[in-house]
């Protein structure tokens, strides 16, 4: 890799958590915050890094890439400290880590809601809100949360899933935060829940997930780049930041897509994971100066 990710220290980070629990609180309550939240060039690279939290840890080839916190800990101080990455996505547990890690001042940081969904399980689609909610966001000084919305027309248990996303994004605006939602609509194929990534299906999750709360004021879409992604985007006036998805083999392909996505006037930028923190050749750092390249920079100031 042109830059090594650092050694973490497990055996400290679990030493203070084990002996000082409240120094989390502290270390929330010490952070330096980034204001304005949208920098001078009106786009944003948030990485994503929530997907341990539903047991989802695969990223390519790897089927537990992600199982490995030191590891995962070390790829993500590369991508924070590189020029024109915003911040973090994450649970609570990864978060505070960073924290501790002394790794979140002047970083954007979303606070991932809704893991419950674990993938195969027959509750997938009644997704829980079982990591942060609107008032610990808030209470930790952070910038916003983010919900995931999937929507299964044959499964009454959706219902439920529109609601408590409804709620977060009502619930949080009315405190000022963004609700960054990522929706889909989905359906069982030989008992799998599977995403529905053609183009109408991504318009119709986008509009419905428009439509959630009391307010929209505070409302971003992550949605996936598709086929035909002028339609999507041309479906909102929401600001939209694209999604990494999967680990791609051939990431030329990707950055294209990627790039031909963000020329268009609702998409402001990039909410990545597994694609930048481990690209085959795992190059972490190359993989994120090169998705900070496609940024364009914003023509009104």
């Amino acid at each position: 890799m042109s830059e090594r990710p650092p050694v973490v220290d497990v055996r400290s980070l679990t030493t203070r958590r084990f002996r000082d629990p409240g120094e989390i609180a502290r270390a929330y309550a010490a952070r330096r915050r980034r204001r304005p939240l949208i920098g001078p060039s009106g786009r944003l690279l948030i990485i994503a890094a929530d997907h341990p939290a539903r047991g989802a840890l695969r990223a390519g080839d790897r089927p537990l890439a992600m199982a490995d916190r030191a590891d995962l800990l070390g790829r993500l101080l590369v991508a924070l400290r590189r020029p024109g990455v915003d911040g973090v996505l994450a649970t609570p547990d990864i978060v505070e880590d960073l924290l501790l890690l002394g790794a979140l001042d002047d970083k954007v940081v979303f606070g991932s809601m809704n893991r419950g969904g674990l993938p195969t399980a027959t509750f997938e689609i009644d997704d829980r809100f079982t990591a942060y909610d609107a008032e610990s966001i808030a209470r930790a000084g952070l910038d916003g949360g983010k919900v995931l919305l999937r929507i299964d027309l044959s499964d009454p248990a959706s219902a439920d899933t529109l609601e408590g996303c409804g709620q977060a994004v009502s619930e949080l605006a009315s405190r000022g935060l963004i609700a960054m939602v990522e929706p889909f609509m989905a359906r069982r194929v030989d008992g799998v829940l599977r995403n529905d990534l053609t183009t109408d299906a991504v318009i119709r999750s986008a509009v419905v997930a428009s439509g959630l709360g009391t307010t929209s004021a505070y409302t971003w879409l992550k949605l996936p780049v598709v086929e035909e992604m002028e339609r999507v985007a041309a479906a909102t006036t929401l600001p939209i930041l694209l999604l990494g998805g999967e680990v791609s083999a051939n990431p030329t392909e990707t950055y294209a897509a990627w790039a031909k996505a963000l020329a268009l006037p609702t998409v402001r930028g990039l909410v990545v994971g597994r694609s930048l923190l481990y690209p085959p050749d795992d190059d972490v750092a190359a993989a994120v100066d090169t998705a900070v390249s496609l940024l364009p920079v914003e023509d009104e100031q």
